[in-house]
This record gives C-alpha cells, sequence and structure tokens, in this order.
C-alpha cells in the first residue's frame, strides 16, 4: 500500500510540475506579446531602410513558432516580391528621402533574384533618389546589389574579394564503402549529376563540363552587370589575380577597393550614419549617427498589393517539391492541389499564373501538380508560367502545364531527367557480425530488402519505372514546347541551361518577370493589363505563427555584422557544408524516384535549410571540432 501512495504522490508531482511549466511558460509568451513592437508603425519621412540580413527567396517558409526560444531559429528570408515592390513605391514616395542598404549579413540569391532587385534598385537611382549601401566586406551577390548604389560605403577594416561561381561539392562515395553501404542508384540521363555524390569519389567529365558551361555563362552576365552599374570601377584584377592586387596594396584589401572605384567611401558605422543623417534628417532621441528610419516591415505593410479589377491567379511553387504537405521551405503536393481546386471552385480567376521557384524534387509530386493546374485548363482558363530564380526538372515537369513561358537571362533551367536512389546495409550488417535470412514465396517478397540487398528482378523493375518516368517527362515536354521526342532528348538527359540558352532551344518563350506573365495572362484573357490585379493563391500563416513571429521580430538582436572578407568567406563554405549535410538527410527520406537539380545548388541555393545549421554542429561536435 505504501509503494501505491508512494508511486501516487510522485504521479502527483510530475503533473504539478508540468502545470507550473505550462503556466509559465503561458505567461511568459503573454509578457512577450504585450512587450513587443506594434505590428503596425506609421510612415513618416526618414531612410527606408533594408537591413538584408538573410535571403531573397520567392517564398519564405513560415517559421517554426518554437525556433526562436529553443537557440535553433534560422536565417531571415525576404520575399522577392515585397523588396521589388517597396523599391517601386519608393522611387515615387516623398516620405522617403534615401534608400539605405544594410549588406552586412546579405544571405545572397539565385541571380535571377538578385538581379531583379538591383534593377529596382537603379528604378530608384534613375528617380533621382539617392541608394546608400554598407558593408563590411561584400560577397559576389551583395555587391550586384550594391553597384547600383549612389554611393557604396564599406568599413576600412573590411574588404571584398569575389569569388564567382564555383567550388567544392562532396562526393560521398567514399563514405558510403567505409561503411558498407550499397547505394543502389536508378537514373537516365547521361546529364543527370544530382546521383554522382553516391556513386563516385568525382564529378563524371560530362557533368563537369555541363556545370562550367553554365557557370561561365552566369559570371559573365554577372560581370556585364557590374560593368554597366560601375563603368569606372576595375574590377577585374580581383578577378583574375587577386593575391596581386593585394600583395601589392600591402594587405589593405579596403583601400585597394577604395583606389579601383570598387567602393565609394570608408568608414564606419557610425560615419555611414552621419551621411544618412544629413540626407534623411538625424534622430535627436538617439545618439551620433542615427537618422530618421523608415523600418522595412512597416513600409511593405503601408504599400499592400493591389485589389481592384479582375483576378489573375498566381499560384508560387517554390522549394523543394515533395509528397505531402508543405512545411519548412518545401512545397508539397497536397498544399498546392488543395489551393489550385478551391480557387478554382470559387469561379472568379480570369487567368492563372504559375510562378515556379523550385530545383524539383519529387517526381509524383511534380504530376500532381500538374494535373492540378491542367483543371484550370478544363475551365478554360489560360495558363501562363513565370520562372523565378530556377526551374529545374520537377520544377520544369510542372512548368508543361502552361501556354506560355516566362523566364529571366539568369533564370536556371531544364535539366529534364530522373533518378532514384535505394540504400541497403547487407554490407554494413556484415562488419558488425549480422547477417539476414528469410522465406520468400515470389521475387518480390520483401523487396527492397535493406537487410539484404536487392535482387536482379528488383533492381530491373525500378530501373524500367525510371525509364518510363523519363519517357513520360519528355514526352509532356515535347507536348507542351511542340517539339519532337527526340529532340526533347537531345537537350534533356539531364543538362542544365540558363535562361537564355533555354530560350534559344525552346525550352522558354519569352523574357519577363511576373508582372509580364501576369500581363500576359491578362491579355489572354481578353483583358487589359492595367484592369487586373494578382490574386496570390497561398497558404496564410496562422494567427500563432504571426504572433510569434512580431515576439521574435520584436526581440532580434540589432548586431548583425558579418564581419571582413575572411569572415564572410568562411561563413559561405561553411554554409555550402550544411546544405550538403541536409541533402544528404533529405535524399534518404525523401522520395524514392525524384526530378532534382543539383547544379541549382551552387548558385545561390546554399542558404542551409531549416535543421541543417544543427545538423552540421552536430558533426563537427562529433569530430571535435
Amino acid at each position: 500500500m505504501k509503494l501505491v501512495t508512494g508511486a501516487w504522490k510522485i504521479l502527483v508531482g510530475i503533473k504539478d510540475g508540468l502545470v507550473l511549466i505550462a503556466m509559465l511558460l503561458f505567461f511568459g509568451l503573454l509578457f512577450a506579446g504585450l512587450s513587443a513592437k506594434p505590428s503596425t508603425v506609421s510612415v513618416r519621412d526618414g531612410a527606408l531602410v533594408l537591413k538584408l540580413n538573410g535571403a531573397i527567396v520567392e517564398q519564405p517558409a513560415e517559421s517554426d513558432p518554437f525556433s526562436g526560444f529553443s537557440g535553433g531559429g534560422r536565417a531571415s528570408e525576404f520575399r522577392l516580391r515585397d523588396v521589388v515592390r517597396s523599391l517601386d513605391k519608393a522611387a515615387k514616395d516623398d516620405r522617403v528621402k534615401v534608400v539605405v542598404l544594410d549588406l552586412d549579413s546579405f544571405g545572397g540569391g539565385y541571380p535571377a533574384a538578385v538581379d531583379e532587385v538591383a534593377n529596382a534598385l537603379r528604378r530608384v537611382r534613375d528617380a533621382k533618389k539617392p541608394v546608400l549601401a554598407f558593408a563590411t566586406a561584400y560577397t559576389d551577390s551583395a555587391y550586384r546589389l550594391a553597384a547600383n548604389a549612389s554611393e557604396i560605403w564599406m568599413s576600412p577594416m573590411g574588404g571584398t574579394l569575389f569569388m564567382g561561381p564555383g567550388g567544392s561539392q562532396l562526393y560521398y562515395k567514399g563514405l558510403i564503402d567505409k561503411l558498407g553501404v550499397n547505394a543502389h542508384v536508378y537514373r537516365v540521363g547521361k546529364y543527370k549529376s544530382f546521383v554522382e555524390p553516391y556513386t563516385r569519389t568525382e564529378a563524371s567529365p560530362e557533368a563537369k563540363e555541363e556545370v562550367v558551361k553554365l557557370y561561365q555563362v552566369l559570371f559573365a552576365q554577372w560581370q556585364e552587370a557590374i560593368t554597366k552599374a560601375r563603368p569606372k570601377a576595375k574590377f577585374q584584377p580581383f578577378l583574375a589575380t587577386p593575391g596581386a592586387v593585394i600583395t601589392a596594396a600591402q594587405g589593405d584589401i579596403a583601400k585597394a577597393n577604395l583606389d579601383a572605384g570598387i567602393v565609394d567611401k570608408l568608414g564606419s558605422r557610425l560615419d555611414f550614419g552621419k551621411r544618412v543623417a544629413q540626407i534623411a534628417g538625424a534622430d535627436d532621441k538617439k545618439g551620433a549617427g542615427a537618422f530618421k528610419t523608415i523600418k522595412y516591415d512597416a513600409y511593405v505593410a503601408d504599400n499592400p498589393l493591389p485589389t481592384n479589377g479582375s483576378k489573375i491567379g498566381v499560384l508560387t511553387i517554390a522549394g523543394d517539391i515533395v509528397d505531402g504537405k508543405s512545411n519548412g521551405g518545401n512545397v508539397g503536393s497536397d498544399t498546392v492541389v488543395k489551393l489550385v481546386l478551391e480557387a478554382l471552385a470559387k469561379k472568379d480567376l480570369k487567368a492563372l499564373v504559375v510562378r515556379v521557384d523550385s530545383p524539383g524534387g519529387s517526381a509524383l509530386a511534380s504530376e500532381d501538380m500538374r494535373r492540378a493546374i491542367q483543371e484550370a485548363k478544363a475551365q478554360k482558363l489560360p495558363i501562363v508560367i513565370s520562372m523565378g530564380s530556377v526551374a529545374a526538372s520537377g520544377g520544369y515537369w510542372v512548368a508543361t502545364a502552361g501556354d506560355m513561358i516566362f523566364a529571366e537571362p539568369t533564370t536556371i533551367t531544364g535539366s529534364i531527367g530522373i533518378f532514384g536512389i535505394i540504400p541497403t546495409f547487407e554490407n554494413t550488417l556484415k562488419k558488425i557480425g549480422l547477417t539476414s535470412d528469410g522465406v520468400r514465396t515470389t521475387p518480390l517478397s520483401g523487396q527492397p530488402d535493406i537487410y539484404g540487398g536487392t535482387n536482379p528482378e528488383t533492381d530491373a523493375i525500378f530501373q524500367a519505372g525510371i525509364e518510363n518516368g523519363y519517357r513520360q517527362f519528355i514526352t509532356r515536354v515535347a507536348n507542351a514546347r511542340k517539339l519532337s521526342t527526340t529532340r526533347v532528348n537531345e537537350i534533356g538527359q539531364g543538362r542544365v541551361w540558363d535562361g537564355g540558352t533555354a530560350r534559344q532551344i525552346g525550352l522558354v518563350d519569352r523574357f519577363g518577370g511576373l508582372n509580364d506573365a501576369v500581363a500576359e495572362a491578362a491579355k489572354r484573357a481578353g483583358l487589359k493589363p492595367e484592369d487586373v490585379h494578382a490574386e496570390y493563391l497561398e497558404k496564410k500563416p496562422s494567427a500563432w505563427a504571426k504572433f510569434f513571429a512580431q515576439i521574435l521580430e520584436s526581440n532580434k538582436d540589432d548586431d548583425t555584422s558579418a564581419g571582413d572578407a575572411f569572415t564572410r568567406m568562411a561563413a559561405e563554405r561553411r554554409a555550402v557544408f550544411a546544405r550538403a549535410l541536409g541533402d544528404v538527410k533529405r535524399i534518404g527520406t525523401g522520395a524514392a524516384i525524384q526530378a532534382r537539380c543539383l547544379e541549382c545548388d551552387g548558385l545561390g541555393g546554399n542558404t542551409p535549410r531549416a535543421g541543417d545549421a544543427r545538423l552540421v554542429d552536430l558533426v563537427l561536435a562529433r569530430i571535435g571540432l
């Protein structure tokens, strides 16, 4: 009896403890919410500050409400269309005296996204409004933006070194062999290189050749844009012989940048703040270097999307394509299908624009999305595809549902190919003395057998399925693009193309952004572009998500200094490592059959996904770094 009584007291104690913890958490969150800064702030005269301490993306991932409290928060993400709309509004807004670019912790973005923001900054300049940029050290993508500023400031203790696209890619074959893992790869496409890290210790000559072609085109476009924006800047020596340039400057990178006209002013944040205050007005309530500020979030809220006129639906497919629901930066087929069908059921859309910004993913999910979009065709709605930064593999599969495809010259597309990976662990188990055996009634009993390995019948079936998927892929492309399957196979095979080349070979119809696609959709619906507005079909964040986001935003640390050129370079490589480890996890837990682009990840897509940073911390801790 005493034992029962004691156990009961322990259970009651645990219950009381959990209740107390829950109450403390509730009142803590309530206090934080009440003390948080209000979400609506009136916009007054001042400097519009774009503190881009994160990546520019098509569709920001919804944050985990508890990540900020657990220490696992991820970097900010800025929605491309919001940034561009804010800059275009600022160009004509008398309240905005100057646009300030804080690029110290800029997370970058794919070339097409960065180009679009850079062009919007140029429009601000063309409207005779000053644009001032500051960073301790500029990355390539940050400088693509800053080049359009009227004044480029940099810390005298910093310095900018241009890296260009490229770098090392992890190959796991050696590790897989050591562990005894048997990676069964089924593929179609001579250039479908996504599987190579699991089957080779280095890139194949074919894959390397294709990557070099793509990188050369995109890097040439970057250089052309920089030259146009800063015609007097002498940046070529920093690309060709950076060691000699910096050695000649006795290691003073900032002074070398200034002498070459890459930056206009060297100064601290205090100096920069005083300069902005001369234009926007000083903030007398704060110390020296403070200026009247228009916060970005407040300005976005003050300039909402238009709602007048007929509705042109805009469906965004951004991120890795996965089966199921969208989450953590992935786009799920169930979520997309539901959004499309619910919008079509209302019968108030005049046309549909599909904005694709994805390197691909699950072939099944890609097909489910394509079929849902085709329901719009059944309702006689025009369908226009707008490719964002990347629309490759599964992203291009989805794009075959459209009547016309728009892309940017720097859009990454193609990668028409398909693959599957199934790991088995028979050799791993043998290393520790484990074996497997069993009874089978058919050749497929227990297959694919992760303990004993696959058999020839299973391998044959999977390879045949992959080949059938590839035939479906090229057939859909052929029908959509009015090409023969032979021709699609020639330009397919997993090859990745820049937007300019893709237009030449018939994978893209026109150059243009999302607004151009919406205007074209309106015309195809018999409407004037000025008489329509974009109605975004997207999952609305929950009230709780908004509440927590506001709390976390209000408690952000203002210190976002990213350090000098060497610190920035090291941080970028760490991000690449984190993303690579995350990809290993995703390939092992995702769909078995995928249409996905490897080359896309090295061109602005290296920002770690949710959980990747924690994964790399765990790995480095295990190896003692």
